[in-house]
């Protein structure tokens, strides 16, 4: 089920001989503009009170966890707040360096056509290796995000995500720390909002829509991300934490994999629900996707620490 919403480096002819990391310029450490949300930390039930995760992710059992004071940004890091960081530093992510990344096969640019796709990933085919695949190419060569500024960065691994957080002088979230913002003060709750996925018929969060994996519902037939600030906030001002992009955890997920948060624009009920504040999956470190994002946490002492307030 992992292949299906996150197909890792090694699935497909995706996983080309690794290009040589260039110099990369020296650039002052800086903050970002990005607004973070301050969280006093404390207790909570973390884990699947509905039992309705699949068994290989763990998300159980349900427990008592209790998380030190932090700081956690209210949205994805944008393609504008990357663009910043490669601008100024020079750095290439791991999509860039291998040559490639996965697309989703309904948004693979003309441009690009079959020439340039590698390969599909077995068992889940609507997931393609295409060569020049990159945050800045996201659907292939021909695509670019000159309309999508305030759209999450994509295409990038946890290594890339490490190097952003480094950078701007902070980290990426636990885990742990991740569902207790995502879950804005709600107690158990399904969602970040609640229980109910469309509460009165209102749509909450950027998932799939229609007959998974060949037709979106949406008008258009749109598919792929919206604005970071798309939907509306959780309890702790944090946009997006269900849906449009998977987002790397500091946490390991067993043996040579990471954790990634949160679901994205291609989860369905009828085959991955890990759109749910309590579902999880995985992969491996120098994996990017075109659904695989990131935000970034700090530490808070307890004195400066004010539940749900926002700095920038």
């Amino acid at each position: 089920m992992s292949a299906c919403c996150t197909p890792g480096r090694a699935c497909t002819g995706a996983s080309t001989a690794l290009l040589p990391l260039p110099a990369v310029r020296r650039a002052t450490a800086r903050t970002t503009t990005a607004t973070m949300a301050e969280l006093p930390g404390g207790t909570f039930t973390m884990g699947d009170a509905f039992d309705e995760g699949y068994l290989a992710d763990r998300e159980g059992p349900v427990r008592d966890v209790t998380v030190a004071p932090f700081a956690i940004d209210t949205t994805a890091v944008s393609n504008a707040e990357w663009a910043a960081f490669a601008d100024a530093t020079g750095y290439r992510t791991d999509a860039e360096r291998y040559g490639s990344s996965y697309v989703f096969h309904l948004l693979l640019h003309p441009e690009a056509a079959e020439r340039h796709v590698l390969g599909r990933v077995p068992g889940a085919p609507w997931w393609l290796g295409v060569t020049g695949a990159s945050w800045a190419a996201p659907e292939g060569p021909g695509s670019d995000v000159a309309d999508r500024a305030d759209h999450p960065v994509v295409h990038i691994s946890y290594d890339d995500a490490l190097a952003y957080c480094d950078w701007t002088g902070t980290r990426l979230p636990t885990e742990a720390e991740w569902e207790y913002a995502a879950r804005g003060g709600l107690e158990g709750a399904r969602y970040p909002w609640g229980d109910e996925l469309t509460p009165g018929g209102r749509e909450m969060c950027n998932t799939w829509l229609g007959r998974f994996p060949h037709r979106s519902e949406r008008p258009g037939g749109r598919t792929g991300t919206v604005p970071v600030t798309a939907y509306a906030p959780n309890g702790y001002g944090l946009h997006n934490t269900s849906g449009n992009v998977w987002e790397w955890c500091a946490d390991a997920f067993g043996t040579g994999e990471r954790v990634i948060r949160g679901g994205s624009y291609l989860c369905h009920a009828s085959y991955c629900n890990r759109y749910r504040v309590a579902a999880r999956s995985h992969n491996t470190p120098d994996s990017s996707t075109g659904h695989g994002g990131f935000r970034r946490a700090r530490d808070l002492t307890p004195a400066t620490a004010t539940a749900g307030k926002a700095t920038a």
